[in-house]
């Protein structure tokens, strides 16, 4: 379904000073795209996971520290933020990047795959990272055009659970923000094209465990214990009936396990079982309840059988709500730059994005940049092993990330 076709933007809008920048945009992101590429393919070969992208942090602040751009302190051992200044104060606009690969060995036999034994990006994530420096390398240039602050963010730890979103934050990446953009590379979008979608684009997020604590015995006497594994069977079983009974069958829901340890022998009755699991919603009335419904189920169904049941929460992002008009400056902006027929309405799904967190706080949107190209078998999903991403997107994000950035700086959010 493609994005409902824009009217041009009125001459006289605070958004024309962000088109008369188009030509200077272009140009100078043809001039960086070869150190664009080069840095993409390095980042590609050393991939590190969440919280230890340490050398990645290093060759990022050595690449923009070459751009003239402020360092600002974090509040985590790795990632980056940047700021850059315009020509007078203004407004503040935040774009971020993510940093961190995956626990995957690579099987592209691209020449540049990662030479880290087991750890990939293969979510994109350098693409990302490659991008927004590009953005960053564009709007250095003409810095004399601009009135605000830019702030770029390159967090670690989206991959992992409790997330480097709210650590960056802390760290003030959203003060005094008007607005801010991520993007995330699409493998099921061809390359030239973006997604865009208004609202909840992306689910919450409950990471959990569960821990079962009953009591030993032998299996030949088991009313002597109380049985950790049938009551956490039980706990899986009821807690279906959050999904079926206590949420809007209009709204999806899904709660799912992915893991159950616990148990020492076939003849023992195991007094511990830990259950870890995941919830998703993309109704925000839902995410707010769905922590409190999932221990409320699991505490009765323990004290019905005689266990205790103790609930860890170590995940917990709201849904990934885009801001319409963010939205419209992205589209505003890929039609001014691309021309027509190259927007797609994405698809919402329950995968979840810490970006979210972000949102919550500032008004801003994740656009989806098409990185699928069948001839050189960019076509594989995320966290595939053989996940390919076209390299001729890499101008398109950093274009309009830039002209986004100069629109929302000129107040085309208002």
């Amino acid at each position: 379904m493609m994005w409902a076709r824009l009217t041009p933007h009125n001459s006289e809008s605070p958004v024309s000073h962000a088109a008369n920048l188009k030509d200077a945009i272009l140009a100078e992101t043809h001039k960086i795209n070869a150190e664009q590429v080069k840095l993409r393919r390095h980042l590609h070969q050393y991939p590190e996971i969440s919280m230890e992208e340490y050398q990645t942090t290093e060759v990022l602040t050595k690449a923009v520290k070459k751009l003239g751009v402020q360092l600002c302190p974090v509040q985590t051992a790795t990632g980056l933020l940047v700021e850059l200044s315009g020509r007078k104060p203004g407004r503040t606009v935040v774009v971020r990047s993510d940093i961190d690969a995956l626990p995957i060995t690579e099987q592209t036999g691209l020449p540049f795959a990662s030479k880290t034994p087991g750890c990939m990006h293969a979510c994109g994530h350098d693409m990302h990272m490659a991008t927004v420096w590009g953005v960053v390398a564009v709007l250095s240039k003409l810095r004399n055009q601009l009135d605000g602050t830019v702030r770029f963010i390159f967090q670690p730890a989206e991959e992992m659970p409790p997330g480097g979103a709210r650590p960056m934050i802390a760290s003030g990446a959203l003060n005094h923000a008007t607005a801010i953009f991520g993007l995330h590379v699409e493998p099921h979008l061809a390359t030239g094209c973006i997604g865009l979608r208004d609202g909840a684009t992306m689910a919450s997020v409950t990471d959990f465990d569960l821990i079962v604590r009953g009591k030993s015995a032998h299996a030949a006497r088991p009313h002597t214990g109380v049985d950790a594994i049938v009551t956490a069977a039980e706990v899986v079983q009821s807690l279906q009936t959050v999904v079926s009974r206590e949420s809007d069958p209009t709204e999806p829901v899904a709660i799912t396990f992915g893991k159950i340890s616990g148990g020492v022998a076939r003849n023992v009755i195991a007094d511990e079982v830990r259950l870890t699991g995941t919830a998703r919603t993309l109704s925000r009335t839902t995410a707010k309840n769905l922590a409190k419904s999932i221990g409320r189920v699991a505490r009765h169904v323990g004290k019905a059988r005689g266990a205790e049941i103790e609930m860890a929460l170590i995940a917990d992002y709201p849904v990934l709500y885009n801001d319409a008009r963010a939205n419209r400056v992205l589209a505003r902006n890929m039609e001014l730059l691309f021309g027509a027929g190259r927007i797609d309405t994405t698809e919402p799904m329950l995968g979840g994005e810490d970006f979210a967190c972000y949102l919550e706080i500032v008004p801003g949107a994740m656009f989806r940049l098409g990185v699928m190209n069948k001839k050189i078998k960019a076509d594989k999903p995320w966290h595939s092993p053989e996940f390919i991403a076209d390299e001729a997107a890499l101008p398109i994000g950093t274009a309009l990330l830039a002209a986004s950035v100069a629109d929302a700086l000129a107040g085309g959010l208002a």
